[in-house]
């Protein structure tokens, strides 16, 4: 490896170091943690097709060009909207604001996740699996803000150590036991049999994987593609400056078209075999009732699954939250990393001063949404109808209102001000093909533009009020 100059851009060593680290945030908490109850609650099969779809043309196009905006400005996401175009600077701030936010509430993820791998470790999966277990620990202030503070502080060593000793080394490491853990789990839930024997793994494999689109209405798939839409955001980690951010550390020399490929493949693999190692599993010991769970799948009803494991539930669970620690930590390293990069450029500082700010100020907001299950509880009427707390408030924000507008401003700016060409340049640079080219100058201008309006309106709930004024 070449030694650095004095205040030069951090890169990944090569192509795989790009893949293994993209892929790493992409294969985060939205694939192993949300991926499989929204696909459980938009009927198994019909929301599977739905999303393979959609990653392939839709999130293959958010994707490219928020990597290709990177790769050409060379620059973190604040600075990189206004090398484009001045007056596109304020779409910068707001996907700076976006990782703000979800990393103060991912840590609260985490550190729930090394509480129950903890549990599990001590082996006292029993205890996991009791009633109460969940909100007795969440709403307690010590016991939550301390794991909370733990797992924030395994993010800052990886990202404290920079790009290529700290996260390409890391994700190296973490992503192919990630995918071999999660294959484990997947093919030891395929051959679960209920009690009864009227339930079988394979049984919810059918319902997993075959669409069915008897009952379904017009409005019905609507929602379920809408709901596809809004998973890629976290899949693929688009429009939150997290792969501007690595695709200015890709060299000029590697083939984005290749590498784009290879992380939609390895993203879309991970996801539906978290989909195979959850759903089949939850089918057998709950149900078609069971699929409606919702978010806490993880933390409620896994554990009592594998309660119903016996003696090999304690070994299940440890693999399985070692799994999810993983994830989360590929999830919040990179999104750590963005805050931090944005940070370096903007104040000219050292990365290890930087990253150790920018956790303290991210720490002290992390408390209080920590808190927010106890000391600080309250309910909250969101405007999309639902009710949550600080972390579900900081969630809806990040991901209802901002994330949306981002890509849709992103795709008007690069459709229309930059034009297409200026990405497929980016693409097509040193000879390399992409092929996926005529697929992009539409998407881009056309499609990206109109989804992500209907997107942004769906989940602010501005759509559901049209529908009931015109109906």
């Amino acid at each position: 490896m070449r030694r650095k100059t004095k205040g030069a851009k951090s890169s990944f060593s090569g192509s795989l170091g790009f893949v293994l680290a993209s892929a790493g945030s992409a294969v985060g908490l939205g694939n192993i943690w949300r991926f499989p109850y929204l696909a459980a609650k938009g009927g198994g099969g019909i929301f599977l097709l739905t999303y393979f779809i959609l990653a392939f043309t839709f999130g293959f196009t958010l994707l490219t060009t928020d990597v290709v905006i990177g790769r050409k400005t060379k620059k973190s996401p604040i600075q990189a909207y206004e090398a484009i175009s001045p007056r596109w600077k304020f779409v910068g701030y707001l996907s700076y604001l976006v990782p703000a936010l979800i990393i103060i509430y991912y840590t609260v993820i985490g550190g729930w996740i090394l509480k129950y791998l903890v549990t599990y470790l001590l082996l006292e999966g029993g205890s996991a699996a009791q009633d109460g277990f969940f909100s007795s620990f969440i709403s307690s202030p010590f016991s939550s803000v301390i794991y909370m503070v733990a797992f924030f502080l395994m993010t800052l060593f990886i990202v404290y150590r920079g790009v290529e000793k700290g996260i390409e080394k890391s994700s190296r490491i973490i992503m192919p036991a990630l995918v071999l853990i999660v294959i484990a789990i997947s093919c030891f839930s395929l051959f679960l049999e209920s009690d009864d024997g009227l339930r079988t793994g394979l049984d919810g494999l059918k319902h997993y994987i075959i669409p069915s689109f008897e009952g379904m209405t017009v409005k019905g798939y609507l929602d379920v593609v809408l709901s596809a839409m809004g998973q890629l955001f976290f899949s693929l980690s688009v429009a939150m400056g997290i792969m501007i951010t690595y695709g200015s550390y890709v060299k000029d020399d590697v083939d984005l078209s290749k590498s784009l490929l290879q992380i939609e493949l390895f993203d879309t693999a991970v996801a539906f075999l978290a989909g195979l190692m959850i759903i089949p599993a939850v089918y057998v010991f709950f149900g078609l009732e069971g699929m409606g769970q919702g978010p806490g799948l993880i933390f409620i009803s896994l554990p009592k699954i594998f309660q119903a494991m016996g003696s090999a539930g304690d070994i299940v669970g440890i693999l399985f939250f070692v799994m999810v620690l993983f994830a989360a930590l590929t999830s919040c390293v990179s999104i750590l990393e963005t805050l931090v990069a944005n940070a370096m450029e903007v104040f000219s500082k050292p990365r290890k001063s930087v990253s150790i700010a920018t956790v303290a100020i991210s720490m002290a907001f992390a408390v209080l949404i920590s808190l927010g299950y106890s000391i600080f509880y309250f309910d909250f009427t969101l405007p999309n109808g639902s009710v949550g707390q600080l972390l579900d408030i900081a969630d809806y924000i990040s991901n209802s209102l901002l994330m949306p507008f981002i890509a849709l401003c992103t795709s008007i700016l690069i459709g229309w001000i930059a034009t297409p060409d200026w990405a497929i340049e980016e693409i097509e640079k040193h000879g390399h093909r992409f092929i996926r080219k005529k697929l992009y100058r539409v998407k881009i201008r056309y499609v990206a533009p109109v989804m992500l309006a209907i997107l942004f309106l769906q989940s602010t709930g501005i759509l559901a009020l049209i529908s009931s004024l015109i109906g």
